[in-house]
């Protein structure tokens, strides 16, 4: 099988996200890569949008996702994102880095990686 992909890279989105009763009245900045397993032939053979995975849409998708969200974990923003853009763009694997700039002052942006799926 061919495992191409499509990337997201840089996404910055604004939400909820904390522990910190400080963090739970602001919206912060969270900062995504997204990489996505997708045959990528069948759009090119027909330079059809149709056939591609739309990363105008998955983006969209993100946004609105964060725009919703009030986790206190990276952690679960991760993963429950990761499951929602599986479940509505039918993809079979993706990576995700999520990073929150300045929540840690020394640092210039902590978070985590996650993998999901079979490539």
């Amino acid at each position: 099988m061919n495992l191409d992909k499509v990337f997201i890279e840089g996404l910055e989105v604004d939400t909820v996200i904390g522990v910190y009763d400080w963090e739970r009245g602001i919206r912060q900045c969270l900062r995504l890569d997204l990489e996505c397993g997708w045959d990528v032939r069948a759009p090119a053979a027909g330079d059809e949008l149709a056939c591609a995975l739309d990363y105008a849409a998955v983006a969209a998708r993100i946004q609105a996702f964060a725009g919703e969200a009030r986790f206190q974990l990276v952690e679960t923003f991760a993963e429950r994102l990761a499951g929602v853009l599986m479940a509505e763009f039918g993809i079979a694997w993706l990576r995700l880095r999520l990073t929150k700039p300045g929540a840690v002052p020394a640092a210039a942006g902590v978070g985590v990686e996650i993998e999901r799926g079979c490539r």
